[in-house]
């Protein structure tokens, strides 16, 4: 199934965590927050103004960005889960 999201929408997956710490321990599953990190899977047209205007996304297709903990509305698609945020949800945009 394909998915756009609309006007100022961002569809995004989670990217998985690590599951050692720098110090070698193991983390179990019960253990693991939800990550803040993910890839953005498609992005909406943008905002429309009070003028009229069109303001594009800030972001697109494969960037990597971090958002907030309890930011966005999760969804599952063809058994994967996602998360759709408005584009105010995402924090930073992650460069390579």
């Amino acid at each position: 199934m394909k998915v756009r999201p609309l006007y100022d929408k961002v569809l995004v997956q989670r990217l998985e965590q690590e599951e050692k710490t720098s110090s070698g321990i193991i983390i179990p599953d019960s253990a693991k927050e939800k990550p803040l990190e993910g890839r953005v899977i498609a992005a909406g047209t943008g905002r429309r103004m009070k003028s009229g205007e069109l303001r594009p996304v800030a972001v697109s297709e494969g960037d990597r960005i971090l958002f907030g903990k309890y930011a966005g509305t999760e969804i599952k698609i063809d058994g994967e889960d996602y998360l759709i945020l408005k584009e105010e949800d995402i924090l930073a945009k992650l460069e390579a």
